[in-house]
């Protein structure tokens, strides 16, 4: 039983980083003036919402559990994510280099969660959805490099 306590707890973390993920990325998409930019915020906020509801199918807790809008850490990473863009005039630089911040720590607190010991079935879903954390981070940071090196043009994929 200790492992099934371990295993919720494990996916309850992560399903609270896919929340500061989907949150986190819908503030980007609202700070960001590119449209393209804009869409491909809302397209990976989409997909760490439906990160989150496969990860709370797992527990079976998707019907009955609402959402708790993410970890204490994302709620302050957003914070910053807001106070940073209305410093800087929403500069898209500023936005994406505080995303590249939020992708680093969920890529951090992924790469923890794969070495966790876990149900072969829990562990094959968190395994699938790593290569999408790594996806988001890795595309975050060449936009981020892009935008320092002050290149424009369609970046969405």
């Amino acid at each position: 039983m200790a492992d099934d306590t371990r295993s919720v707890q494990v996916i309850q973390d992560l399903i609270d980083m896919c929340e500061d993920g989907e949150q986190g990325f819908r503030r980007c998409a609202e700070r960001i003036a590119r449209p393209e930019l804009k869409r491909l915020f809302e397209a990976r906020a989409r997909e760490c919402r439906q990160a989150a509801d496969e990860l709370a199918q797992l527990t079976g807790e998707c019907a009955s559990r609402p959402g708790t809008g993410g970890s204490v850490a994302g709620a302050l990473h957003r914070g910053w994510v807001a106070v940073k863009g209305a410093v800087a005039g929403d500069h898209e630089l500023a936005v994406l280099q505080e995303c590249e911040r939020g992708e680093d720590h969920a890529l951090n607190r992924d790469q923890g969660a794969m070495h966790a010991a876990l149900a072969p079935t829990v562990h094959e879903v968190i395994a699938s959805q790593h290569e999408g954390v790594r996806r988001n981070h890795d595309q975050v940071r060449a936009l981020r490099d892009r935008a320092r090196a002050g290149q424009v043009g369609d970046t969405a994929r």
